[in-house]
């Protein structure tokens, strides 16, 4: 073989050789970069904290999301020196999602919004706890903000009536918002439940809309069937109106913490508390729960009549007779007294 046809065959082993290289470093960059690596059956989330714990992101990956090769999605992090900038936050990974656009998102901080809820709620501690189950709020950073009198001042609340501004539903926010952010939020949720209509309604009632919020929690607490609300509503605004005591056993409860209180005996009534309505009249300080939309339009939107009286439906179907007249009411609380003596509750 002469010279030449030795150095062209050398220059095409070379370039063949090249090529393969290429070929091969193409192969392994999409496979390092762009070939799926996750393949949860459906989309998943992982979560971020303020330890920004490298390794741990990788286990939730591992566990979680099905990654297939974690030791790639570490080289691309090592690569894109994410380790040193994570960020907080609540992530979307997707079936047959890369590394790279994985990495993408985590570095930008693009988080995927959180549904957040809270209904059923009685006390500011049930509240807090409730909200960092779902957020990366602590409890303590939360409840130090609703016990600030000077903070909840800046809102429109005191400590004991910033419950009123929580309206239940559905929200949407960031995993990651602070407990400040997130009052703030609730605040403008607040002030958009409140239209000009709503409050042209509380006006006409002679009350502020904290004072319907306390109204509904009392309303709320009082009977478990929702239909009887407005009814419910109508008759402690007559008694408002008319400056007779409210006298709602839910507030005796509250005064005395427990709610498990299947009988309101008259010791209880002795309890001392602003919130014993059979000792004063009008409403309680603050409301004795978060009430839902529909208890807070019940009282808006209460039913007309004339009743003044009530006591719980012998029956026990968590129902109420109603009453004009005392008279007719004590006959109402005889029948369910003599049940609650037949069943043997004390």
């Amino acid at each position: 073989m002469n010279e030449k046809k030795f150095q062209k065959r050398t220059v095409i082993i070379a370039a063949i050789i090249a090529a393969l290289m290429l070929i091969g470093a193409g192969v392994w960059t999409y496979c390092l970069l762009l070939a799926p690596n996750f393949s949860p059956e459906k989309t998943v989330y992982v979560y971020i904290d303020r330890q920004k714990n490298f390794e741990n992101l990788c286990r939730q990956l591992e566990d979680s999301a099905n990654c297939s090769h974690i030791g790639g999605f570490k080289q691309v992090a090592g690569l894109l020196k994410y380790a040193s900038n994570m960020k907080t936050g609540r992530y979307a990974v997707v079936p047959g999602m890369s590394n790279l656009s994985l990495l993408k998102e985590l570095r930008r901080g693009h988080q995927t919004v959180t549904r957040i809820t809270f209904n059923n709620i009685r006390f500011k501690e049930d509240l807090a706890e409730r909200l960092s189950e779902q957020l990366m709020i602590d409890k303590p950073e939360l409840m130090d903000l609703l016990n600030d009198s000077l903070y909840c001042a800046s809102l429109g609340f005191t400590p004991a009536t910033v419950n009123a501004m929580f309206i239940p539903n559905t929200y949407e926010v960031y995993w990651n918002i602070s407990a400040g952010k997130l009052l703030q939020r609730m605040l403008r949720e607040y002030n958009s439940f409140w239209t000009e209509q709503r409050l042209a309604k509380a006006k006409a009632i002679g009350l502020t809309p904290i004072e319907v919020t306390i109204l509904a929690s009392i309303v709320e607490e009082e009977t478990a069937a929702a239909d009887e609300y407005p009814m419910v509503a109508g008759l402690y605004i007559n008694r408002l109106h008319k400056g007779i005591p409210l006298q709602a056993d839910p507030t005796i409860k509250f005064a005395l913490g427990n709610f498990a209180l299947q009988r309101i005996l008259f010791e209880h009534l002795d309890v001392e508390s602003p919130y014993n309505t059979y000792k004063y009249a009008g409403l309680p300080p603050a409301p004795l729960r978060i009430p839902t939309i529909k208890g807070l339009d019940a009282v808006l939107n209460y039913t007309q009549h004339n009743y003044l009286y009530m006591c719980a439906k012998e029956d026990f179907s968590g129902r109420h007779n109603f009453a004009v007249t005392l008279a007719e009411h004590n006959r109402n609380a005889n029948r369910y007294r003599a049940e609650l003596n037949k069943r043997k509750i004390r």
